[in-house]
């Protein structure tokens, strides 16, 4: 299993990443209780038309999980983190945070969830991030931001 960096502007892998984001993102939904979500609101052209960097762990050329990414000089911002549900629970979004720490040496590193999505409260914790807000969104999920920072010797 390979970790790489996919072309979001072809069709076809904004189809595939479409369909990562439709299966994984229904289980955020229910285990949330939402009734509105916009990540499932996504269509295939907002894929094709984002400037975010896409990082997809494949088994042949199927897309097991992926990881968005919107990176700039100060900080690295992890905008979703989705895998495939039948391969929940192996370690998949674990590899593609590890990926990202490797490939963006940033001080500093955010996400967000739902505050109820314990599953990824935990991974995000095991993996360092601290939590520094929670809100309320304007469509009525909780939600939390994380932050974990890196301090580099000079």
């Amino acid at each position: 299993m390979d970790i790489i960096r996919v072309d979001n502007v072809k069709n076809k892998v904004a189809k595939k990443l479409y369909r990562i984001w439709q299966d994984s993102y229904v289980i955020e939904k229910r285990i949330l209780k939402a009734k509105k979500f916009p990540p499932l609101e996504r269509n295939v052209k907002n894929f094709m038309d984002s400037k975010n960097h896409f990082y997809a762990l494949l088994t042949g050329n199927d897309f097991l999980g992926v990881i968005e990414i919107d990176h700039n000089i100060i900080s690295t911002h992890i905008q979703s983190l989705v895998v495939d549900p039948v391969h929940f629970r192996q370690g998949i979004a674990s590899q593609l945070l590890n990926k990202t720490f490797e490939t963006y040496k940033s001080s500093q590193y955010t996400v967000e969830t739902g505050l109820d999505n314990n599953p990824a409260k935990q991974l995000y914790i095991k993996m360092g991030f601290k939590k520094i807000q929670v809100w309320q969104t304007s469509y009525g999920i909780k939600k939390i931001r994380m932050q974990k920072t890196i301090k580099f010797n000079n």
